[in-house]
């Protein structure tokens, strides 16, 4: 660990002590892990503590850990499906810190909204509700981004269709756009192994 990696581990651990319910190092970043009724307190602090001062928030995701590794036994294997993901920047510092948090249900995963935080997180946030179906309590404007506004389900989710709910087109005759149930049959396509003996001149 290096030494600006060890002294954001010995001041995480000192400010926040026991809201912390991991703390992980690999490949040179940090990964603080807390619980969802301490996600919003603790993400101020590390915004306003002079000793943090992340002021900048660069990226949020959710994740589904459904299928995590193929099913097998695993260190999430016994939390929530859904987590939220949030990489913070603090300049002042040179600083990088990855923040991670569990939605408490699976069926109606939610988390605090960090728009109070910092005002990049409404997009993101946004993003997240739209693709995984994540609700952010307290954000203000709480609606879908990438899809259509008649977009049925949350296609990152992994037990999502791959070829969706419905279908959309315009009909020439009506004059408008139409939904219909999607008519794209699932199959399973096994690539063919083309396997020639001269090929690329070896002999």
């Amino acid at each position: 660990m290096s030494l600006s990696l060890d002294n954001l581990h010995q001041t995480l651990k000192v400010v926040l002590s026991e809201k912390i319910k991991s703390l992980e190092s690999a490949l040179g970043e940090l990964t603080l892990t807390v619980d969802a009724v301490d996600y919003l307190e603790v993400c101020k602090v590390l915004s306003v503590e002079p000793r943090l001062a992340f002021e900048q928030l660069i990226d949020l995701c959710a994740v589904d850990y459904s299928t995590y590794k193929d099913g097998a036994q695993s260190a999430f294997s016994e939390t929530p499906r859904f987590a939220v993901v949030i990489h913070l920047l603090s300049v002042v510092h040179n600083f990088r810190l990855r923040v991670r948090v569990f939605a408490t249900s699976s069926d109606l995963p939610r988390i605090p909204s960090l728009n109070s935080v910092w005002s990049s997180a409404n997009w993101y946030e946004r993003e997240a509700f739209d693709l995984y179906g994540v609700i952010f309590e307290g954000h203000e404007d709480l609606r879908r981004l990438l899809t259509d506004y008649g977009f049925i389900g949350h296609p990152f989710r992994k037990d999502f269709p791959l070829s969706g709910h419905v279908e959309m087109r315009y009909d020439a005759e009506q004059k408008r756009v139409i939904y219909q149930p999607v008519t794209i049959e699932p199959r399973e396509v096994t690539p063919r192994i083309i396997r020639e003996e001269n090929y690329g001149g070896m002999h």
